[in-house]
């Protein structure tokens, strides 16, 4: 007698891993990581070891102890070590990136269910998470120092650190630094998001592989760069305002290789615009009113908890049947 197997959809099967699209991902930031290493020297690098290896023990120990299976295989644990130490000063110490890696692996991701099943990019929540220690996360080393892989003291660091250009801006002032020495990541800011120029190479990579679409890094940077250029702060010239808020900071680094979290950013068309305009607004929001200088972590996470709202309103609906606003109306009505 032949056994039937009953799955749910989809019954298609092809090519495209999720360790194939994490290989992909890493792949696309070794631009950004070599740029980090030419900066700052083998620090960048061993940092970003210490803390991928950190997220991939946490992952193997959670799923060995609740008896579920492995997957550290596919390379998801990796990808989220290498997005938060890229969240990170150069040098951050390593225990600094351990705890980080604990919360974003054990927290946010597994907690919830795994991999697919976290409503909230685990990189970010744990930069968020770290920021418990503000002078650790605050503390930038100036490009060109070589750091020490060891033995990296306080005093040491008061020597080295040196402001970021989000700094400068959120006090209504251009940075010293130029806008070349922006584009090639010649300045102060967390490991993986100072050169632009990397970041943009990584985009267009993942872009040619079809790993993400351009849809949210464009509506996302292009929302920052209208609203900047729109209003500028402190009376700057708007297009040399605009080119400085779009290079500077973790703008690329956020628009591209975190707001495209397949898990928690929407997945229809018009659900993938409303939440990229979102993020570009609350970036921009926090920017200039809050009283950290650099929004775009906490916009991202805000719009990851929307996301599945937002899918529904960006929704196709068939001929007929009423939009998603227009059945919370109903709902409403039949409330009261």
């Amino acid at each position: 007698m032949n056994t039937l197997s009953v799955s749910s959809s989809p019954h298609l099967s092809g090519k495209l891993t999720t360790r194939r699209l994490m290989l992909d991902v890493l792949i696309s930031l070794v631009p950004a990581m070599a740029v980090a290493v030419f900066f700052w020297g083998p620090r960048a690098l061993t940092l970003t070891l210490v803390t991928i290896a950190a997220c991939v023990l946490f992952e193997y120990l959670y799923r060995k102890l609740m008896k579920q299976s492995n997957t550290v295989g596919d390379l998801s644990a990796c990808v989220t070590g290498t997005l938060l130490a890229f969240c990170l000063p150069a040098n951050a110490p390593y225990w600094l990136a351990i705890i980080g890696a604990f919360f974003a692996i054990v927290i946010v991701k597994q907690l919830f269910g795994g991999l697919g099943k976290n409503f909230m990019n685990p990189a970010l929540a744990a930069r968020c998470f770290l920021f418990s220690y503000p002078t650790l996360m605050t503390t930038w080393a100036a490009p060109n120092v070589n750091l020490p892989v060891i033995g990296i003291t306080d005093e040491y660091v008061s020597t080295i650190s040196a402001a970021t250009p989000m700094a400068a801006m959120h006090n209504g002032l251009l940075p010293d630094a130029t806008l070349q020495q922006m584009f090639v990541g010649q300045i102060g800011g967390c490991l993986g998001e100072v050169s632009a120029a990397a970041l943009i190479l990584g985009g267009i990579y993942l872009v040619v592989r079809k790993v993400i679409s351009p849809r949210i890094p464009l509506w996302y940077i292009g929302t920052v760069a209208v609203i900047t250029f729109l209003f500028p702060m402190g009376g700057q010239d708007r297009l040399e305002w605009m080119l400085y808020s779009v290079l500077g900071g973790g703008l690329l680094l956020g628009a591209i290789f975190m707001a495209t979290d397949y898990v928690t950013s929407p997945s229809t068309k018009r659900g993938q615009v409303i939440y990229a305009i979102g993020c570009g607004v609350l970036t921009v929001f926090i920017r200039y009113f809050g009283s950290y200088p650099e929004g775009v972590s906490y916009s991202i996470l805000v719009m990851n908890a929307f996301a599945w709202m937002i899918d529904k309103a960006g929704k196709p609906h068939r001929f007929g049947t009423p939009h998603f606003w227009e059945k919370s109306k109903a709902k409403e009505g039949a409330a009261k």
